[in-house]
């Protein structure tokens, strides 16, 4: 299996929570888990790459 990088794995986990909350119709919850996610891994991505940079 392939190493992904770590704001992969963010993102496939908060998809994933996500998609339980919408299948409890809980929709705020789903929304709330995926702008989480999302923002998580852009800090991930942007942090990542100040390290390449060092």
């Amino acid at each position: 299996m392939e190493n992904f990088p770590k704001y992969y794995a963010r993102l496939f986990n908060g998809i994933t929570d996500a998609i339980e909350a919408l299948q409890e119709q809980n929709y705020i919850k789903a929304q709330d888990i995926l702008i989480r996610a999302q923002q998580d891994a852009e800090e991930m991505y942007l942090e990542d790459g100040d390290e390449e940079e060092e």
